[in-house]
């Protein structure tokens, strides 16, 4: 069970241009909720134990992930009590896994040494190399993030914290994919995750826009270079890279927008409200507040609103693509009203392009079982 908890729901100490959920706040009755309540924090961390115990066992696992806007605004003592919490109640054996995803402009040797010492994995923002990065993840002066970033990168790896590197994947970023993968790796960043730049909620291009052609050649140009780094044994890790050859061996990707349909998420505002997911923290979407509601009042609304079952829809063009078992009609959000992925072609012209090596990296994965 795995939920995602946004501490000081949108509030953010940077203005990133692109900042998809900045787009939600915009087009939802009440924008920005305030820092979570201890009360609301405990009710959460409460509910969300009993209901995981309940179905795993005394062996289970429940994940408490953390995010923005800025989670770090919510305050040090405040994971603290989360973390002090969630020991308290948790049964003997049963396990949390802790993630945080932050801009890290905030983080200090205390920051640092709380999350190596409580085993937190964390997502670090920042796209590829500084002036990159500085020219969209910007502070509301209009100055640059990265030396902020590479500055917690630094403490981070100091006091031993599991740290991986979150870039999102603009259309001029798309332009560089050797010097965004080389700067991250000769900065010691082996852990690589893109994300493609989702489209505002209309739909319109905005100059941050990632068009399809662009996409399918940095997915390209990027697994050159990957690839030859996995032939030398010099480890990088790509998250997509690793999930889709991931689906040639047989395993089940962990990436929600690669497994053909939404899975049952919980993203809980600070105010304790649920929606379905990250990209749909929307009024019309929102599943109940668990302050008042169960975790069974949550699921029968999503089963209401047909969220699961509405992500099955794929434009009829899937038919009979070859593609379709590795691609699975991509995220959701990335999808028109007939079902079909804005980064269709890009997919496309990857695999034909790399699929003789994905399938040669899944066969070593199956015969080293």
């Amino acid at each position: 069970m795995y939920l995602l908890i946004k501490p000081a729901s949108g509030a953010c100490n940077l203005r990133c241009k692109y900042c998809f959920y900045t787009d939600e706040m915009r087009n939802r009755e009440h924008a920005v909720r305030g820092i979570m309540t201890d009360d609301c924090l405990c009710t959460v961390i409460e509910k969300a134990l009993a209901r995981a115990e309940s179905t795993e066992g005394p062996g289970g696992t429940l994940s408490l992930g953390f995010q923005g806007g800025e989670p770090t605004l919510a305050g040090l003592d405040f994971f603290r009590r989360a973390v002090s919490f969630a020991g308290e109640k948790k049964s003997e054996g049963f396990r949390i896994n802790w993630f945080l995803q932050t801009n890290g402009t905030l983080i200090d040797e205390q920051w640092a040494a709380f999350l190596a010492e409580n085993h937190f994995l964390c997502g670090l923002s920042f796209d590829g190399f500084p002036e990159l990065n500085d020219k969209n993840r910007r502070r509301p002066d209009g100055k640059g993030s990265s030396r902020d970033v590479l500055r917690a990168a630094g403490l981070l790896r100091k006091a031993g914290a599991d740290f991986n590197i979150l870039s999102v994947l603009t259309g001029e970023a798309a332009r560089s994919p050797a010097k965004i993968y080389n700067y991250l790796r000769k900065n010691g960043f082996a852990w690589h995750q893109f994300i493609p730049c989702i489209a505002p909620l209309g739909g319109e291009d905005t100059p941050w826009t990632l068009d399809s052609v662009r996409y399918g050649s940095f997915l390209r140009s990027c697994f050159d270079l990957w690839f030859a780094d996995v032939e030398k044994g010099s480890f990088v890790y790509n998250r997509e890279f690793e999930n889709w050859i991931g689906i040639l061996a047989g395993i089940l990707p962990e990436e929600c927008g690669m497994r053909g349909v939404c899975s049952p998420q919980y993203l809980i505002e600070s105010d304790g409200s649920v929606y379905p997911c990250d990209f749909y923290a929307l009024d019309s979407f929102r599943l109940g507040n668990l302050t008042t509601d169960s975790f069974d009042d949550v699921d029968a609304r999503r089963k209401e609103l047909r969220f699961i079952e509405d992500s099955e829809k794929l434009s009829p063009e899937c038919d009979g693509c070859r593609w379709l078992a590795l691609c699975r009609g991509g995220c959701r959000r990335n999808r028109d009203e007939n079902g079909k992925n804005r980064f269709c072609e890009a997919y496309r012209s990857f695999f034909e392009y790399a699929y003789p090596r994905m399938e040669y990296l899944a066969q070593k994965i199956v015969k080293n079982r």
